[in-house]
């Protein structure tokens, strides 16, 4: 834990706070001989924020600090008997540091996504020795098994389900020969949890629409970018079904009532996440046109969520709330882009607002924010293709 701390306190803020716009009006009796040059310029769209080298070389601290750190552990288990209980490191020998088990396995992502994008970046090294060390043969072994164990059917479904299938769509996109043994290593896990989906989602007779863990859309969306990538038709479909019964009739979803106060999700805008990917371009704009009908103008703004206790592990969730409502936002604007535009400069001020928070962060924050960050800051590249 304390060298966990003493890492996040070495790093430091990548300014990507945009200073504030100001407008100013001046009295003049002079009238100017050509209106056309009284006319303001509109101003050019923003940019959206990209993950620099800079940013990565202190966010992968991050994850190296937390995936070998045991406690504080949250099993989140249920007991059937003494056999069950375990140290975190026997029951989950490749996921069992950050907390907990969902927050190991995006921590992996995180490793993985920084040495994709940044190959030379310092602790490169450390972090691939670190990721041989997890993510074996038999560590993988093990996790299946406590995946069939008599009680953990529905263990982390679907948060954790969603960010394995990320986990294994960033390892099969990876052109590295360390990408194939570990991708190869965690299959039977990857598998085991795309047929969970599959023997799951039909029996969901409806959406969960929350703000937390169990939001359905989100777990729809990342479990469609795996099957994309790999061609799972099975998952495919199963996906693109429900998320059509579950939503394809929704209409104006009160984006006004959120956030609530334990968020880290917008219920509403996962929801848009998900339809972006399974609807081709004139049904989600006839689908968007209802579900939202502001977000296409331009006067469009969305406060961020402001963090009060930052010790406080649930209140600490609204920081992920910018940076997962900053992905949605900048994947909708990359995908459609002729209405969309507008809104990056609102997912710059999301991210904005809770980059710096993760300076010398908690623990309760520093286990899992990070990842949220390092994908909402590739977010613009995200997967749009629909089948």
């Amino acid at each position: 834990m304390k060298h966990f701390l003493f890492l996040l306190c070495s790093l430091f803020i990548i300014g990507c706070n945009q200073k504030s716009e100001t407008t100013t009006t001046t009295d003049t009796t002079e009238v100017s001989k050509d209106p056309l040059k009284d006319q303001k310029k509109p101003e050019p769209p923003a940019e959206a924020l990209k993950l620099t080298q800079e940013q990565a070389s202190k966010l992968i601290a991050l994850p190296l600090a937390c995936i070998q750190t045991e406690y504080p552990n949250k099993l989140n288990q249920v007991i059937g008997g003494k056999k069950d209980i375990q140290e975190p490191s026997v029951l989950h020998p490749a996921f069992y540091g950050c907390f907990d088990w969902h927050s190991s396995v995006h921590g992996h992502w995180s490793l993985i996504k920084i040495l994709k994008e940044f190959p030379q970046i310092a602790k490169s090294e450390e972090a691939r020795k670190l990721l041989a060390t997890t993510i074996t043969r038999e560590h993988i072994a093990a996790e299946v098994a406590y995946f069939h164990g008599k009680h953990n059917t529905s263990y982390e479904r679907t948060y954790g389900w969603a960010w394995l299938l990320k986990l294994a769509e960033e390892l099969h996109t990876w052109e590295d020969p360390l990408a194939r043994t570990l991708e190869e290593n965690l299959q039977p896990l990857t598998d085991l949890i795309a047929q969970r989906y599959i023997d799951f989602l039909p029996k969901l007779r409806y959406a969960i629409r929350v703000g937390e863990h169990p939001n359905t859309a989100f777990g729809l969306s990342f479990a469609w970018d795996y099957a994309i990538a790999v061609n799972h038709k099975a998952l495919i479909n199963s996906i693109r079904t429900k998320a059509i019964e579950f939503y394809k009739n929704d209409q104006g979803c009160p984006l006004s009532w959120e956030p609530g106060g334990y968020d880290f999700l917008s219920p509403c805008l996962e929801e848009i996440d998900i339809m972006r990917r399974v609807l081709n371009k004139e049904e989600f704009e006839k689908w968007i046109g209802s579900f939202i009908p502001d977000l296409q103008a331009k006067s469009f703004r969305l406060e961020t969520g402001e963090v009060s206790d930052r010790n406080d592990g649930k209140l600490v969730h609204l920081d992920g709330l910018n940076f997962s409502r900053a992905w949605v936002l900048y994947g909708l604007a990359d995908q459609y882009p002729e209405d969309y535009t507008h809104l990056i400069k609102i997912a710059n001020q999301h991210v904005s607002y809770s980059l710096p928070n993760l300076v010398g962060d908690s623990y309760e924050g520093g286990h899992w924010l990070g990842s949220f960050a390092i994908y909402a800051l590739g977010a613009s590249n995200t997967a749009k293709a629909t089948e």
